[in-house]
């Protein structure tokens, strides 16, 4: 059977290999602090379930080290910007090729497996299909590269260490902010602030608690980056004891609604790295908050209406 441990091997290895090609990256000077934090990633992804939870402790604690001293950096790109250019003038559209391959392998590999005589054979370990197949997506991608366009062995590998150094430490944050989420829930966060929360809004009294309830879950994504580790917390505080069982509001209406809610605080925080960090990155903006101040005007606005809309649809 393949499982996601399996996963995890594959995308440590590409961590591992950035992180070799850093070392020897003489034109960026902080090439070992670059080494040393994909290097971790790598051996979390890699080793990661072996390693017990102190270890991955202290090693979550070398990489925001690395990352608060500014210890790494960006090298000379292994490509120019024209010659980038060149090759899209000269190939066009077609250059989405590779992608649409990852995204058919991934949406139609899963429908053939889940709905085929093929899920009875156990092949992959179940709820991690999608996530192998993409994978395998991502594999088949890079096969049809090498015979289409023949580029050097290591282009692949050189021009992933671009990328993933421009992101820079923000690539890992959403990892460590879902399992923050986790942490907060199990801790019992969530008990206690619905315990200060009845404090403050009167007894029987819908709307309050559902304005607590939207502004919480925007709140907490913002301080978190990640509406999925917000949820449970304003869910356990806020959502089921008080909007659900206390006023009798509809689950499905609460979960969903306040799940957009939280997903306003998301265009507003550079905590949601993958949303807001990364692209100014990618782009090399230069206003690492663009993104963020671009996205204010909207997310204020919406987030009036999705409390609005738990309000009226939900009682």
């Amino acid at each position: 059977m393949i499982t996601i441990q399996h996963v995890f091997y594959l995308v440590g290895g590409l961590f591992g290999a950035w992180a070799l090609l850093s070392a020897f990256d003489r034109t960026n000077p902080k090439r070992f602090g670059n080494a040393a934090f994909w290097g971790l990633v790598a051996l979390s992804l890699v080793a990661g379930h072996r390693l017990g939870d102190v270890a991955n402790g202290f090693l979550v604690l070398g990489l925001a080290a690395l990352a608060t001293l500014k210890l790494i950096g960006r090298g000379a790109p292994s490509t120019g910007e024209a010659d980038r250019a060149a090759a899209g003038e000269r190939y066009g559209n077609k250059l989405f090729l590779p992608i649409l391959v990852v995204l058919i392998t991934a949406v139609a590999g899963t429908l053939l497996y889940l709905y085929t005589p093929l899920h009875g054979t156990g092949l992959f370990e179940p709820n991690r299909e999608t996530f192998i197949l993409l994978c395998l997506g991502v594999l088949l991608a890079l096969a049809l590269i090498f015979a289409w366009l023949k580029p050097p062995p290591l282009a692949p590998l050189d021009e992933g260490r671009r990328l993933i150094d421009a992101v820079g430490w923000a690539a890992v944050l959403p990892l460590m902010l879902a399992a923050l989420g986790l942490v907060l829930a199990d801790t019992g966060v969530g008990k206690t602030i619905g315990g200060l929360v009845l404090t403050v809004i009167p007894e029987g009294t819908v709307l309050p608690a559902v304005i607590a309830y939207g502004l919480g879950m925007a709140i907490f994504t913002i301080l978190t980056g990640n509406a999925f580790a917000a949820f449970p917390v304003m869910a356990t505080a806020i959502g089921v004891p008080l909007l659900i069982q206390g006023y009798g509001g509809d689950a499905a209406v609460v979960g969903a609604i306040g799940m957009l809610a939280g997903f306003c605080g998301t265009l507003m925080t550079p905590m949601a790295a993958n949303f807001n960090i990364v692209p100014a990155a990618l782009l090399e903006l230069k206003d690492q908050n663009g993104v963020i101040k671009a996205q204010i005007g909207t997310a204020l606005p919406l987030l009036l209406v999705n409390i609005l809309l738990i309000y009226f649809l939900a009682f």
